[in-house]
């Protein structure tokens, strides 16, 4: 080949090669054969301000329409507390809402794909006919890691199952006062319980390949990325007010409420979601000595810290008093990703005016984006963007309820069994017996039993809010068929004298309820609890079962009661509590929470100095199951 042919040939590869880059021919961020490090450079390098701003906001999928995802390049979507495309949604119906908001992201420019999160905090709750898995406080109770991991696993792949990558779970509190409207969400008052528990993440996001501490793992597409929450303090406030102040020293913070942390981050969780809580008078969304000095540097956390909602609004008091202020505070404090979640425009419009007025440094901004690009890589969202239908069928699925059960089994507290001491034990029940009298408002509800964060919010009352089977119908499916059951929720005592029954099962609780609406003063069991407890155990050989989010008043009924059992929210497999109810299997569970005699106790926690209950943390009576 002559000179001047090798200079043609030169100067074809050179104008093919630069229309590629024109074109976005090879695109290093776009090779997963590039290291993690060189995609995320080569990206940041090309992204404009918007753009990377657009990666800090996550907004509403109310107003995620496919034209503000791609005007404002929004990094995130969520939906909120009971936000469903439609009632009863099909996991085709969620998949195809969330592969329309994904396309929009993949149609802008360098087409980054957004991440959408939910709250899946005992299994895939806002989704109708998905498995709902006890509350935390009863698994806390198990003391069973592996358990955690098997539900962290059948979460994942039920939250897959909607085409949805990444789950808000999970809440990692140490709440210490159970007058606190999110106790349930908490595993314990120890923290030693709390940092076993974390053993759900791996189960969320699969094992960690390597043992670098505080690298964000995903693995693969049946697994979802994280959030240990709410950074830090949320379950310490006074008096146990929701969202209220954590008045403690440097012990109590890093001896009680950050060992949690230590156990996600080395675990590799991907995000960490802010309290909304103060700590020692100070937001959590504005502690940048905590956020970014504690747990970035010292901890060395390099997935992404995402606020709650509305978080930095509410750093103020009343909230969005001083926005401009708050954003500038929660920013400097070193969040990530902003759950805005409606006033997208507001925030975007104030962060750049911000930035151009050099208060928030483009240093903080690249740290923020380069942090939610290392979680969206290590998830394989850029490979694999739109979500399909494989994992349907793990919806609800036959296994998945037979975990939840077993779940169910093993938090049960069996706190008293014979009505005085050195009488015959009541439980386990006889399967095969004349008459059995169920009642009380939680037996024959799917609502009660599952509590708040269930298909909507605050929780429904109820039985046709999603599948599932009710302590009532699970005490049929298991006593012989020639036991007759009469359900009545709330018999007088003519009804029950008058009934010839052998024994009754009485199942009574708190209703369903979330956050600040469940702070409670006086922690009483609704009525007509009380009344049906009277009624009914003071004829016939009774056992209380009590559906509660943490222990409740019972100080009073003890004497009357013939055995007493704690079930607190045990989602919708019922037949779990009838499993250990009728000696299929044993009781186990012991508590992992202290209950208390008087709510003037409180706040009392094992280890105080007048440590006074009615049973003491770690209580809990054993059965042995029937020989078959």
């Amino acid at each position: 080949m002559g000179t001047l042919s090798k200079a043609l040939c030169l100067l074809l590869l050179y104008c093919v090669s630069a229309s590629a880059a024109a074109t976005g021919g090879y695109l290093k961020y776009k090779d997963p054969k590039q290291p993690l490090g060189a995609r995320i450079r080569d990206l940041m390098n090309r992204m404009t301000l918007q753009e990377k701003i657009g990666q800090m906001v996550q907004i509403e999928r109310t107003v995620a329409t496919p034209q503000v995802m791609k005007k404002y390049f929004i990094g995130s979507v969520l939906s909120g507390g009971g936000s469903v495309p439609s009632p009863k949604a099909t996991p085709a119906t969620w998949v195809n809402m969330v592969n329309e908001i994904q396309k929009a992201s993949l149609s802008t420019r360098l087409g980054i794909p957004m991440i959408y999160g939910i709250d899946a905090v005992h299994g895939h709750n806002n989704v109708y006919g998905a498995t709902i898995f006890p509350h935390n406080v009863g698994l806390g109770v198990t003391r069973d890691p592996n358990l955690l991991k098997r539900i962290g696993a059948a979460t994942a792949l039920e939250v897959r199952a909607t085409g949805i990558p990444y789950a808000f779970a999970p809440c990692i509190a140490v709440c210490r006062d159970p007058r606190w409207g999110r106790c349930y969400e908490s595993y314990s008052e120890d923290y030693r319980i709390v940092q076993q528990m974390t053993e759900i993440i791996p189960g969320l996001q699969g094992d960690l390949p390597t043992k670098r501490r505080g690298v964000p793992f995903v693995g693969g597409k049946s697994k979802v990325a994280a959030c240990a929450k709410h950074f830090v303090g949320d379950g310490g406030t006074v008096r146990g007010i929701d969202e209220n102040n954590t008045v403690t020293d440097k012990n109590g913070l890093f001896g009680i409420h950050m060992p949690g942390y230590y156990n996600a981050v080395n675990k590799g969780v991907a995000t960490v979601m802010v309290s909304y809580s103060a700590l020692n008078g100070l937001r959590m969304h504005a502690n940048k000595e905590l956020v970014t000095g504690f747990l970035k540097n010292k901890l060395k956390f390099r997935g992404f810290v995402i606020s709650d909602w509305q978080g930095i609004d509410r750093i103020t008091n009343p909230p969005h008093l001083n926005y401009s202020s708050s954003l500038y505070a929660g920013i400097s404090a070193g969040i990530d990703m902003i759950m805005v979640p409606y006033n997208y425009t507001e925030f975007i419009d104030e962060i750049n005016s911000q930035i151009k007025k050099k208060l928030i440094p483009m240093s903080r901004i690249d740290d923020a984006v380069k942090r939610i690009l290392r979680v969206k890589f290590t998830m394989g969202l850029f490979e694999e963007p739109l979500a399909d239908l494989s994992f349907a069928n793990q919806l609800g699925s036959k296994e998945h309820r037979e975990l939840a059960r077993e779940a169910v089994r093993k938090s049960l507290v069996l706190l008293k069994n014979g009505k005085k001491k050195g009488d015959k034990p009541v439980l386990p029940l006889p399967k095969k017996t004349g008459k059995i009298l169920v009642a009380g408002t939680h037996a024959d509800n799917l609502g009660n039993q599952c509590g708040g964060w269930t298909i909507t919010w605050q929780g429904l009352n109820g039985n046709d809010l999603t599948v599932g089977t009710t302590i009532l119908t699970a005490v049929k499916n298991t006593v012989a068929p020639t036991t007759q059951v009469v359900y009545n929720a709330n018999p007088d005592a003519n009804f029950v004298k008058s009934g010839k029954f052998d024994y009754a099962i009485v199942v009574v609780g708190e209703p369903p309820y979330a956050e600040m609406f469940g702070d409670s003063t006086n922690l009483t069991i609704s009525e007509p609890g009380p009344s049906t407890i009277g009624n009914v155990c003071g004829s016939v050989k009774c056992v209380v079962v009590v559906v509660s989010g943490r222990p409740v008043v019972m100080q009073p009924y003890v004497s009357k009661i013939d055995a007493l059992v704690a079930a607190w929210l045990p989602g919708t497999e019922g037949q779990g509590v009838a499993d250990a109810l009728f000696g299929d299997y044993g009781f186990t569970g012991k508590l992992a929470r202290t209950w208390f005699k008087s709510v003037k106790q409180l706040p009392m926690n094992v280890g105080d100095k007048y440590y006074d209950p009615l049973y003491p943390f770690g209580y809990g009576l054993t059965t042995k199951p029937n020989k078959l």
